[in-house]
């Protein structure tokens, strides 16, 4: 954690995609969000990792995005090589959507390999793509990696509310953006998820702000979402995202 109690948290992020990318490190110091640079091929771990160095508020993950396995599943030595040097994995996952379901079935033995990994190491955090893909995502987790082991934050998450109910009982965490709660079947199950096990994130760049790619300081425009969401304040709000992100890591 910063020796700086941050006012915001980004805990899914892509850094390294931003044409200013290294501003973009900087920036998170500057305008102290807690964030997690997710990366999406371990050929990309070693300058996040240089550039997180300068940056008391960014951690990096070390990742290999399902969407890319097809193309880039022989990066998993890679994966495997950094694996001690990062306790946050990120991002990994399953996608099960129809341009990436051809690499479904390597998907999975990746994942599972990471979650076998994460197990035998423990106390790591991964945030966990799951698109199309939450029931396998979370049969998965319930299989190879119980909560004392490591901790799974579910990115965009986009279950179903009994699906979310079995997450928090599994020990899972998730982080939300502002995209996913200006749809109203999205906040709904959003409104079932403990209060306590909720993350903000961004997504950036793949999200929009004002037109613009999200930035970690955009997440700010979360909390009003969930101030409506639980109908508690949003300073109140704002705290219990910290907090939770304290649990989360000093777990």
């Amino acid at each position: 954690m910063p020796d700086a109690i941050p006012r915001f948290v980004d805990y899914h992020c892509h850094l390294d995609l931003y044409p200013d990318y290294e501003a973009q490190f900087a920036n998170c110091s500057e305008q102290m969000v807690a964030t997690l640079a997710v990366t999406t091929t371990p050929r990309a771990w070693p300058r996040n990792r240089e550039l997180s160095e300068k940056s008391a508020f960014v951690r990096v993950g070390l990742g290999l995005h399902p969407q890319l396995v097809a193309d880039r599943s022989v990066e998993f030595r890679l994966f495997e090589k950094h694996f001690s040097e990062s306790r946050f994995i990120g991002e990994v996952g399953l996608d099960a959507s129809p341009p990436y379901y051809r690499s479904y079935r390597e998907q999975k033995e990746i994942f599972e390999r990471v979650l076998r990994l994460c197990a035998e190491h423990g106390n790591k955090i991964l945030s966990v793509h799951s698109v199309r893909a939450t029931r396998d995502v979370l049969t998965f987790i319930e299989k190879l990696l119980p909560a004392e082991r490591s901790r799974v934050v579910l990115h965009w998450f986009g279950g179903t509310k009994a699906e979310g109910k079995l997450a928090a009982e599994l020990g899972c965490y998730f982080s939300v953006n502002a995209e996913m709660l200006n749809r109203d079947p999205r906040r709904a199950v959003v409104a079932t998820l403990p209060l306590t096990r909720i993350l903000t994130e961004t997504d950036g760049p793949f999200t929009k702000t004002f037109d613009q790619p999200s930035r970690p300081a955009d997440v700010s425009r979360v909390i009003p979402l969930l101030q409506s969401l639980f109908n508690i304040g949003a300073e109140e709000i704002r705290k219990q995202l910290i907090a939770n992100l304290y649990a989360l890591e000093s777990a």
